[in-house]
């Protein structure tokens, strides 16, 4: 029976967890030039109905020293772009490769591209989540800390990047407060199941108003862009809606500790992070950028390789 990697909430936190070991080994084996192709001859279609850099490098890499084959598509590339339902897409695709990446809009059309596909489906990014992003996060983060038993405060809107984390510490056993302007807040739904989840992996999830009240104790303070991809026309607005809640220097010593700083990329100096910040020794972006190709290498492996 074929595993989408949609959310991480269809995912146990054990499955989870052999993810990041898995990553884990397959980077220290990268780094000594160790090479396994544990997918050679599988095909992966990745579909970008929205442009990326770390996810479009990071997959085709990964499929190579993996041995296998990606097959890059753009929405002008295929004939979705051109009005073919997302259903007969899934079908057609199914028929040519082993799975399919997709980094899209509405988080409705990975779980139709899902369902009707026969191979597994693996979301690249949606509106609503971005899973494969918190899951080299949290490689990056079990890698300095060494444990899973830390606190997250996620500062700015509550975006796919918030909502996935909710799931991510809940999953971890990890605490979370994610502090956003009224308005912005992650969708209650995803909230209620975040904390079901918390209560048997003892995690504590929170959403808050005051950033520095998000940031008491926090062992990693998080941030991502204020106008996502989509949302450019109220990047002016937001701008002022989002004003205090800036990641800088008073903000991160109002953590009482040594805390590091994590942004999935890009990052706008200024905006979201102020230029200190994110050049500082305690930012951790681009460790967090590389574990994208180790940790996708692993994802792949698991819903693609044979066991």
């Amino acid at each position: 029976m074929k595993k989408d990697f949609l959310t991480l909430r269809d995912w146990s936190a054990d499955d989870l967890k052999q993810m990041i070991e898995t990553a884990i080994r397959l980077k220290a084996e990268n780094k000594n030039n160790v090479r396994h192709h544990h997918l050679e001859g599988k095909k992966l279609a990745m579909i970008f109905e929205k442009p990326s850099t770390r996810t479009r490098v990071s997959f085709e890499v990964g499929m190579y020293e993996l041995g296998g084959y990606p097959l890059n598509l753009s929405g002008n590339d295929i004939q979705l772009g051109r009005g073919e339902t997302v259903k007969d897409t899934a079908r057609t695709l199914s028929r040519y490769v082993d799975g399919i990446m997709i980094r899209t809009k509405g988080h409705e059309i990975i779980e139709e591209l899902a369902k009707y596909a026969t191979v597994p489906v693996i979301n690249g990014l949606t509106d609503d989540f971005h899973p494969c992003q918190v899951m080299a996060d949290v490689m990056t983060i079990f890698e300095y800390k060494q444990t899973y038993k830390v606190k997250v405060a996620f500062i700015g809107d509550g975006n796919n990047m918030a909502q996935s984390w909710m799931y991510g510490a809940a999953k971890f056993g990890m605490d979370i407060s994610v502090a956003s302007p009224e308005g912005y807040e992650c969708k209650q739904r995803v909230y209620d199941e975040a904390r079901k989840t918390a209560e048997t992996t003892g995690a504590k999830i929170e959403m808050v108003r005051d950033p520095y009240e998000a940031v008491r104790n926090a062992d990693i303070i998080y941030t991502d862009v204020w106008a996502s991809m989509g949302q450019e026309a109220e990047k002016e607005a937001r701008k002022a809606i989002f004003k205090d809640y800036q990641v800088n220097a008073k903000l991160m010593a109002a953590t009482g500790k040594d805390t590091l700083f994590m942004h999935c990329l890009p990052a706008y100096m200024g905006l979201e992070v102020t230029e200190d910040v994110f050049e500082s020794k305690n930012s951790i972006v681009w460790d967090e950028a590389e574990n994208r190709l180790h940790v996708q290498k692993a994802i792949m492996l698991t819903v693609m390789g044979n066991k």
